[in-house]
């Protein structure tokens, strides 16, 4: 909770606007009653603060001011929810950013679509209807015991033991009960989330092998098992909220009989009796806010702790900044070892890249081919050894300026659900029309384009699945060209190609390699023909 509320730091001062107003409305709303105590007693000749005209007043404004204060305490709360959701989202982007590729590989992808959406959505609960109502209630309480006690201090003693048992005793029976109900109804969710995900992307698959019963009877099966948890939630909440309503009962029984003892004993006279009861009875809405919230919590918890998660993961590869810029003049690996957790991939490889050659990198699948280029990019950081460029180990490279020296293109191209000429251009948003259409020239892919009923605004469809395998990997080699970098890196990038488009392919890569150094990976021999030299990796290793 704690880490929660330190997010609301941008927008304290509305927090305290909606913190005031809140307090002022609830006792507007308590003290309508109180006073229609005071005109009762008032009617019965007793003494009372004001006369029966200015009571009624007061009822009047009360109620107007009550009405007024809530509209915009709410409205005040939303805007900081809302406000502070949009702030938290960008920060989860920013935090994914920071963490790609090396914290993200791997990673479910439906589940991180789940916090990004449902689990950040969740928070709007706390900040809207957790945090100032609990301050509001704190205070709240604190004025009405004093209010209460002015009575007779026994009767405010018993005020405060009524709403610390509403407001803080149901509430934690309540969430000890839940447990960690809400984390696992938010995993569930994820899990739920990724299959769905991964069901509509394999879809073909599915049909095809004619497992859609099947898959269809799984969904349902996780849907029904969430939906008994979300069943067993709700059930817990509707037992809090009876359990609520028979402590106020309870309270509200004890401070009649406590008051009318003291009546009969002599510490008070009537109005000591009708007011401290009277005031008891109007004033639990605050308390009676925060003991509904008990197992609501706990699902808005697990969201919280789940994005704070992604926030607050620290990144494998750091963002450099500060360093002197560095011209691209060769590359090199000095006995470098790299792995996946216990998995050793690459073991003392080194490897010499000069400036303007075109180096092969050869080896059956599994051999650290790709990681090799992952690790040229500093998508990772070498366990042992070093990765240089112009003689300067790339950790100390500016982040920015060694992605500017280099363009990777690798086995899968992703598209964006965009139009083709917009899923060029991310490779440099400044490119002229001229300058992708020279880009998609050399990838052999501009006659396709052109080909299209809207040419180059011709949309792509969601994660590229109207192309083919060979068409969006040409468009990725057209986004390496368009980028323009010295250090080309290209993870088989003929692999879906045939002979001739291969061979259209390589003959641009031969005639643009003036000014570039690239380095070739891939398993076809006739690929390497236009290589320099080839480097081939056998078991993590160097021949």
């Amino acid at each position: 909770m704690a880490r929660l509320i330190g997010l609301v730091k941008p927008l304290a001062g509305f927090m305290l606007l909606a913190i005031l107003m809140g307090l002022i409305g609830h006792l507007c709303a308590a003290f309508i009653t109180i006073f229609g105590g005071y005109a009762v007693l008032a009617l019965l000749r007793f003494d009372t603060p004001l006369g029966l005209r200015a009571l009624f007043v007061s009822v009047g404004v009360f109620a107007l001011v009550r009405g007024i204060l809530r509209y915009a305490e709410q409205a005040c709360n939303h805007f900081i929810a809302f406000k502070l959701l949009a702030l938290i989202r960008n920060n989860v982007f920013a935090a994914l950013r920071r963490l790609c590729p090396a914290k993200l590989e791997g990673r479910d992808r439906g589940d991180l679509i789940a916090v990004i959406t449902s689990d950040i959505e969740l928070l709007e609960v706390f900040y809207a209807h957790t945090v100032s109502p609990a301050a509001i209630a704190l205070l709240f309480t604190v004025a009405m015991c004093l209010f209460i006690g002015a009575y007779h201090w026994l009767l405010g003693i018993l005020a405060l033991l009524a709403y610390m048992a509403v407001g803080l005793l149901v509430p934690s029976i309540t969430s000890k009960r839940s447990g960690d109900d809400g984390m696992k109804f938010r995993m569930k969710s994820g899990d739920l989330s990724s299959f769905v995900l991964e069901s509509l992307r394999g879809l073909s698959e599915t049909l095809q092998y004619g497992q859609g019963e099947h898959r269809l009877a799984e969904m349902n099966a996780r849907s029904d098992a969430l939906a008994k948890d979300e069943e067993r939630m709700k059930r817990t909440a509707g037992r809090n909220i009876a359990v609520t309503n028979t402590v106020i009962l309870f309270f509200d029984f004890a401070m009649l009989l406590v008051s009318a003892m003291l009546f009969r004993n002599g510490a008070v006279d009537f109005s000591g009796v009708l007011i401290p009861t009277i005031a008891l009875m109007s004033s639990f809405g605050p308390c009676v806010a925060l003991a509904n919230l008990g197992s609501t919590l706990q699902n808005t918890f697990a969201a919280g702790n789940r994005v704070l998660d992604i926030l607050e993961e620290t990144p494998t590869v750091g963002e450099v900044t500060g360093k002197p810029e560095v011209v691209f003049d060769g590359a090199r690996t000095e006995h470098v070892t790299f792995s996946y957790g216990d998995d050793t991939v690459l073991d003392d490889v080194s490897l010499q890249i000069p400036k303007g050659s075109v180096i092969g990198i050869a080896g059956r699948s599994g051999s650290g081919k790709s990681t090799l280029l992952k690790l040229l990019m500093r998508f990772w950081d070498v366990q042992r050894g070093g990765v240089k460029i112009s003689g300067t180990d790339i950790s100390d490279i500016n982040t920015e300026n060694l992605r500017d020296m280099e363009s990777l293109v690798t086995q899968e191209t992703h598209l964006f659900h965009d139009s083709i000429r917009n899923n060029l251009r991310i490779a440099r948003l400044a490119a002229t029309d001229s300058e992708i259409e020279e880009a998609c020239k050399k990838a052999s892919v501009h006659d396709f384009i052109m080909s299209l009923p809207q040419g180059y605004d011709t949309p792509v469809g969601e994660l590229g699945d109207t192309l083919s395998g060979g068409e969006r990997q040409r468009l990725g080699l057209a986004r390496a060209f368009l980028h323009d970098a010295p250090f080309l890196l290209l993870d088989e990038p003929t692999s879906n190609l045939d002979s001739l488009n291969e061979a259209v392919i390589l003959k641009a890569l031969r005639e643009e390699r003036k000014g570039k150094t690239v380095v070739l990976v891939s398993h076809r021999r006739s690929t390497m023909r236009i290589v320099d030299r080839i480097y081939s990796v056998e078991h993590g290793r160097m021949s």
